[in-house]
C-alpha cells in the first residue's frame, strides 16, 4: 500500500495535474476580480476553490505520509505546507488578509516547475553578493540624496524638500521614468549645471550598480548549470560502472557456465 502511494505521488501523471490545477485555480482567481463574473458564476468559483484546497489538503497529507520527517527538511515542502495552511484559515473576522493572500497559491507552480525552482534556488543563492550590492548602492543613494536637498530644497520643495523626498526622487530618476523632461531640465532652467549631479548618478547607479546586480545573478545561474552538468556526468559514470560490473558478472556466470558444459561433455 505504501508502495502504491508513494509512486502515486512522484509520478509525472500526478505533477502534471497539480500544476495543471494550479493554473486553472490563478484563472479563476482572476475572473473572481470581476463584478459580473462573480455575479453570475460565484456560486461556482466558490464550489471550486473548496475543490482545489481538498485537493491541495489531501496532496500534503499524502506527502508527509510518503516522505515523513524529510518532508519538513525540505524547504520546498514546507513553503506548500504553508501556503496550503493559509487557504485552510478560515475567513472569519480578523482573518480578510488571507482572503487575498489566497493568491499565494499560485506560488506553487515554483515547486512543481523544475525551471522556476532552479530560477528561484539562484536568485536565493545570489543575495550575500547582493547585499553588498545594496549596501554600495544604498550609500550613493544616501550621499547623492544630502547633496541634492542641500542644493535644490529651496527651488525645487515637492522634489528635494527633506531627505525622504529626495530619496524617492533619485529614485524615480534611478528607473529612468519622466527623469530629464519631468524632473533634471526644469531644474536646470534655474541651476544650468545641474546635470553635473544628475549624470554621474544616473551613470553609477542605473547602469552601474543594476548591471552590477544582473551579472551576479547570471553567475549564479552559470553556477548552477555547472553543477547541474557535473552531477549529470556522475551519474552517467556511475551507471557506467555499474553497466561494467554487471558485465564482468555476466562474463564470469558465462565462464563457470563453459566449464561447466565442458566437465559434462567429457564425463
Amino acid at each position: 500500500m505504501f508502495n502504491k502511494i508513494k509512486s502515486f505521488v512522484d509520478s509525472g501523471l500526478f505533477t502534471k495535474f497539480i500544476t495543471y490545477l494550479i493554473v486553472l485555480n490563478g484563472i479563476t482567481m482572476g475572473l473572481e476580480t470581476s463584478k459580473e463574473f462573480m455575479a453570475n458564476y460565484g456560486d461556482y468559483a466558490i464550489i471550486f476553490n473548496q475543490i482545489v484546497i481538498t485537493i491541495f489538503t489531501i496532496e500534503i497529507i499524502l506527502r508527509v505520509y510518503v516522505h515523513r520527517i524529510s518532508f519538513f527538511k525540505d524547504a520546498w515542502s514546507i513553503f506548500d505546507f504553508t501556503i496550503v495552511a493559509i487557504s485552510l484559515v478560515p475567513l472569519s473576522s480578523g482573518f480578510e488578509i488571507l482572503r487575498v493572500l489566497r493568491v499565494l497559491r499560485l506560488f506553487r507552480l515554483i515547486t512543481v516547475v523544475p525551471q522556476m525552482r532552479k530560477i528561484v534556488t539562484a536568485l536565493i543563492s545570489v543575495i550575500p553578493g547582493m547585499l553588498s550590492v545594496i549596501a554600495l548602492m544604498t550609500l550613493f543613494f544616501y550621499i547623492f540624496a544630502i547633496m541634492a536637498t542641500h542644493l535644490f530644497s529651496e527651488t525645487f520643495p515637492q522634489w528635494f524638500g527633506t531627505l525622504g523626498e529626495s530619496f524617492y526622487t533619485l529614485f524615480q530618476i534611478m528607473t529612468l521614468e519622466s527623469w530629464s523632461m519631468g524632473i533634471v531640465r526644469p531644474i536646470m532652467e534655474i541651476h544650468p549645471y545641474a546635470w553635473i549631479f544628475f549624470v554621474p548618478f544616473i551613470f553609477v547607479v542605473t547602469f552601474v550598480m543594476i548591471n552590477l546586480v544582473v551579472a551576479i545573478i547570471v553567475d549564479a545561474m552559470a553556477i548552477l548549470n555547472q553543477e547541474e552538468e557535473k552531477h549529470i556526468i556522475e551519474e552517467v559514470q556511475t551507471n557506467e560502472h555499474h553497466v561494467n560490473d554487471e558485465i564482468k558478472k555476466l562474463r564470469e556466470e558465462i565462464f563457470e557456465l563453459k566449464s561447466l558444459i565442458k566437465a559434462t561433455v567429457k564425463s
